[in-house]
Order: C-alpha cells, then sequence, then structure tokens
C-alpha cells in the first residue's frame, strides 16, 4: 500500500511560510547530519567515495547550509543491513541528528525504512530501492539520484532502438539492485523489440567470474551487466581475460563502470556504454567546481557514489533557503523539498515526483580516454526522466515491483 503524503504536505504548508520569515530560536545550532556509508566489504569502494563526496560539498560551501553550520556524523554500516540498523538507530537517538543521509545499498534502505518512518525522521537517500519510492512510499524519504530502474528503462531503449541490438544477456549481481536494474532493463528492451535470451545472476560477494563468463550464450548481440560496488572492474577484468573482450559488447547500469573503478579497469572498459543519473563530465557550473575539488582533494573523478552526496546537498540548502533555516519543523522540510525545483546541482535541474523520487535527466555514457585518464562522455541525454519512464504510474504500480522473476523473461533459451 501507498502511504499518502498528501495530509503531511497540507499541513506543512502553512509551516513553510511562517519558517521563511523567522528562524526558530534553536537556529544557531549546527545543523546535525547522520551519513550512512560503507567502508568495508564489496561496496567500500563507493560508499568512500560517498564520504568524500559529502565532506567535499560541505567543504565548497563553507561548512554550512543556507547559513548554519553543520556537524556531519559518520557510521559505517559495513554493508549489512542489521548494522545499518543499529547505525541508524545511534545517529538517530544518541546523536540527535536531525535527518538521515544515505545508505549506499538497497538492502540496507530496506532494513531501516520501518524506524525511520516511524521515527518520523527524514531520509535523504542515494540507495535506488525501487519500492522505496513506490509502493511502499514514505512521507519522509526522498531520493534525489535514481531508482534502480530509472537509468535502466533509458540505457534498454537506447540499445534497442539505436544500437539496434536485437538479443542479450543480462547478468547482475544476485540482490535487489541487481535484480531491479535487469528488470527494468528487460521490460524496456523487450517493449522495443528486442529479446532477452539469457540471465545470469552472481553473489555480491562472488569469488570470480569465471563460471558465469563460461554460461554466456556466443550468439548475443551484447551483454547488460548490473554490478555495485568494484563488481563491474572485477567482472569486466575477467570478460576480457576469458577472450570475450571486442568479442561481444559490454553494457551496463548506474555503477557498472562508475568513476570509483574507472581508472583501476582502464583499457578493459574502453567502449563500454552504460546510463547514469551522472557523470564527471556534465557540463555546468556546479559540477566543474565539484569536478575540481575532488580531483584536488581526492586524486579522483566523482562518480554516482560521490556525486550522490553533493545533489543531496544541494537539495537541502534549497529547502531550508525556503523554510528560512528551520530544520526542527520536520513536515515543512520535507514539503519545501518536495514542493521546490532545484537547478543548481551537479546533476542539472531535478524536482520530485509525489512519491519522493527526482526526475532529470539520464546520461548515456560511452567510456574514453582523453590522456591518461579514462572518462564516461556523455552520448546522449534522455531529458527529464520520470522513474516511471513513458508507463503509466497507475498502472506500473499495480504490477509488482521489478525482481528477479519480474517481468517474466519471454524468450529465454536453455
Amino acid at each position: 500500500m501507498i502511504v499518502s503524503r498528501r495530509g503531511l504536505l497540507q499541513t506543512a504548508a502553512g509551516a513553510v511560510g511562517i519558517a521563511a520569515t523567522a528562524n526558530t530560536a534553536r537556529a544557531d545550532e549546527p545543523i546535525r547530519l547522520g551519513f550512512l556509508t560503507v567502508k568495508t566489504g564489496p561496496l567500500a569502494a563507493g560508499g568512500i567515495q560517498m564520504e568524500q563526496g559529502m565532506v567535499l560539498w560541505l567543504k565548497l560551501n563553507g561548512g554550512k547550509i543556507a547559513g548554519r553550520e553543520v556537524k556531519l556524523i559518520v557510521a559505517d554500516t559495513a554493508g549489512s543491513p542489521a548494522t545499518t540498523r543499529t547505525k541508524a538507530q545511534e545517529l538517530v537517538e544518541r546523536d540527535k541528528v536531525h535527518l538521515l543521509l544515505g545508505p549506499v545499498a538497497a538492502f540496507e534502505a530496506l532494513a531501516i525504512s520501518d524506524y525511520t518512518n516511524a521515527q518520523k525522521i527524514p531520509v535523504l537517500g542515494v540507495a535506488a530501492a525501487e519500492d522505496m519510492c513506490q509502493r511502499i512510499a514514505s512521507p519522509w524519504f526522498v531520493r534525489a539520484t535514481s531508482s534502480s530502474g530509472q537509468c535502466a528503462h533509458a540505457i534498454a531503449h537506447y540499445a534497442a532502438t539505436e544500437l539496434k541490438y536485437k538479443r542479450m544477456t543480462i547478468i547482475g549481481d544476485d540482490f535487489a539492485f541487481g535484480h531491479e536494474q535487469n528488470g527494468a532493463f528487460l521490460r524496456v528492451f523487450e517493449d522495443n523489440g528486442g529479446k532477452v535470451v539469457q540471465k545470469l545472476w552472481s553473489p555480491l560477494n562472488a569469488p570470480d567470474y569465471g563460471t558465469y563468463i563460461s554460461q554466456i550464450k556466443s550468439n548475443v548481440d551484447a551483454v547488460f551487466m548490473s554490478f555495485a560496488g568494484s563488481n563491474g572492474f572485477r567482472f569486466t577484468k575477467a570478460f576480457n581475460e576469458y577472450g570475450l573482450g571486442g568479442k561481444i559488447p559490454l553494457i551496463g547500469g548506474m555503477t557498472a563502470m562508475d568513476e570509483a573503478i574507472l581508472q583501476q579497469t582502464g583499457d578493459d572498459a574502453l567502449g563500454i556504454i552504460t546510463a547514469n543519473w551522472y557523470s564527471a563530465q556534465v557540463d555546468n557550473p556546479a559540477n566543474k567546481e565539484f569536478v575540481a575539488g575532488m580531483q584536488r582533494d581526492y586524486k579522483v573523478d566523482p562518480g554516482y557514489y560521490s556525486g550522490g552526496p553533493a545533489v543531496l546537498g544541494a537539495v537541502l540548502e534549497a529547502a531550508l533557503k525556503t523554510t528560512g533555516g528551520n530544520i526542527d519543523d520536520r513536515a515543512a522540510l520535507m514539503h519545501a523539498i518536495h514542493a521546490n525545483v532545484v537547478p543548481n546541482t551537479v546533476r542539472g535541474t531535478l524536482r520530485f515526483d509525489e512519491y519522493g523520487q527526482a526526475t532529470g535527466n539520464v546520461f548515456i555514457r560511452r567510456v574514453e580516454k582523453k590522456g591518461s585518464r579514462y572518462i564516461n562522455t556523455v552520448i546522449k541525454t534522455y531529458p527529464d526522466v520520470s522513474q516511471f519512464w513513458t508507463y503509466n504510474p497507475k498502472e506500473f504500480l499495480a504490477n509488482p515491483v521489478y525482481s528477479r522473476d519480474y517481468p517474466v523473461a519471454r524468450f529465454l533459451e536453455a
């Protein structure tokens, strides 16, 4: 059942007008941001970049949001649902944070959703779990990046209509993020005349990918991969070691060729096409400053993981300017987030739909080499992409969430 936001937003509307003219008595206190990320395990590469992105965004903004000092309290979830829940409780109950940012993984976000809803604590998320902004949407959760399927819809359309692929294998991490990306890709690819003839799943902590690569059909036009953390690098390296590089094209989801791993992947990545709501090559002033800062402070290009907190920072900045710096009125804060169109983010302009999911540009990127560095060059922009793609939202939500088995793959071959 979808949780209605209407009552909260209507109640908050008057509060926003009042708050915009005067700060609360506590406005001189720092804003306490609880930041959930991963520093250990297979998702650590992205989680560390997430923290770097948040720290840099605050630095570029003088350590303040809407004129108020910020205290950033970071918690390592270790990529564990149980640990994520414990850390969220500590941040809320011990550290008295005003809101939570993160976590990294879909299964982590799902693990804390009932707790944060009960506490009525605002969560600005990056984890891509579809249902967080769909069937179990909460008035206390928004996501300024992408659902699992949002970018997969776009690259599926691109693969079918512009790359003219007809037969494809899809492979992904065997957890919610991989399931949902592959489900979204399958749906749009087949709706545009393609056939997914093979589905493969590998564990998140797979020791190697040889077993799965050896199963890939030789007569497919391409392979779509949906991997998180460092797994995209590991799979691509193995794919080339097994001699398939240059024979079967690889295309990927949001994190498969993330900038967090791109330099490690090297020439093995050249030519790989992916879809993302972000690229370090996005040409706008906010992104140019952010990219320069990441290169200066951390010697890396920003990607999905570090770009996400920078977008969240801009969203929160815009909302707090609307509320006059009042972060204690949580309902007013969430109303402001939903009501705003935020133009000055590293991904460009975005707005939120009624379920709390950002609508904005999705970029089709190709890995190229520029000097000694590997970059995700934007080759096409899908503007103003909804999480529901071109489908009717009510009809979309009447179906199951994307999963291992939904949509049904009609053209699988033995």
